[in-house]
């Protein structure tokens, strides 16, 4: 079983994105855009006060008409944000992101300290490895190697 820990470690540039939540909603669709990112935490004085996703920008900016220059983050933002800590499985987290329909999970250490984001296809990447070494082992069980 993987940790969210372990899945951090792998993950080549463990670079956190955010804005603030003044920013525009075209600040941050362009950093998203330039970074190849879905989701954006947003941050005030280092705390999670959001999340600012693909699909905030779809259904509470352009379904409303809404102009992406004049738009704060805060007005849009999904502000219940659900986050995990680093020994919290692969598992814990994909049942989280099903049951709660999420693509994104902020991960924070018991003072509520920022450590990174995992993202379903972290998950899913994580999963598909653990069961590619369990079919080797099994290979290899087999064949006597």
């Amino acid at each position: 079983m993987t940790t969210v820990a372990e899945i951090l470690k792998t993950k080549p540039d463990a670079q956190i994105y955010s804005v603030a939540p003044s920013d525009s909603v075209l600040a941050a669709l362009q950093l998203m855009a330039d970074k190849g990112i879905g989701a954006l935490l947003v941050l005030q004085d280092g705390a999670i006060v959001g999340i600012f996703t693909e699909r905030d920008y779809a259904r509470k900016v352009v379904l409303h008409g809404r102009a992406s220059g004049d738009t704060p983050v805060r007005e849009v933002m999904t502000h219940a944000v659900r986050f995990v800590r680093p020994g919290q499985s692969s598992e814990q987290c994909m049942a989280l992101m099903t049951e709660n329909r999420l693509r994104h999970l902020p991960v924070v250490d018991e003072e509520g300290a920022l450590l990174g984001l995992v993202s379903i296809g972290d998950l899913v990447k994580s999963v598909i490895s653990q069961q590619r070494f369990i079919i080797e082992q099994m290979e290899q069980y087999i064949t006597g190697r």
